[in-house]
């Protein structure tokens, strides 16, 4: 998958914008980050919760893998762009989304 293509595909949520933070590329739903672009490693990453994490783990570990330390063990994810699989990155970055929007929002998309 390509950088670009990720991009495309977060942008794709309901309410999402692309913002940056430390000069990293990030999209937000209701100000809350829920996937960034780690374009020297050939990366993005996902705000998941732990569960979701672990079962991505289990289905797709070619694809997906924590961050190291304290912010993978928070559910931040690593999404090897190089291997992955566009219906199960896009499947995690709903995950992703829905547990960064609101609940109303959420409610009004069936994702």
């Amino acid at each position: 998958m390509k950088l670009e293509t990720f991009a495309e595909m977060a942008l794709s949520f309901p309410e999402t914008i692309q913002a940056s933070h430390l000069g990293t590329t990030d999209f937000r739903v209701n100000g809350k980050i829920f996937a960034t672009l780690r374009p020297e490693k050939h990366r993005g990453v996902l705000s998941l919760t732990r569960e979701d994490q672990a079962l991505l783990r289990e289905t797709s570990a070619d694809m997906f893998e924590p961050v190291p330390g304290s912010w993978g063990e928070k559910g931040w994810t690593l999404v090897i762009l190089q291997n992955a699989d566009p219906e199960a990155v896009r499947h995690a970055m709903a995950m992703a989304w829905k547990k960064a929007a609101p609940k109303s929002l959420s409610a009004r998309h069936m994702l």
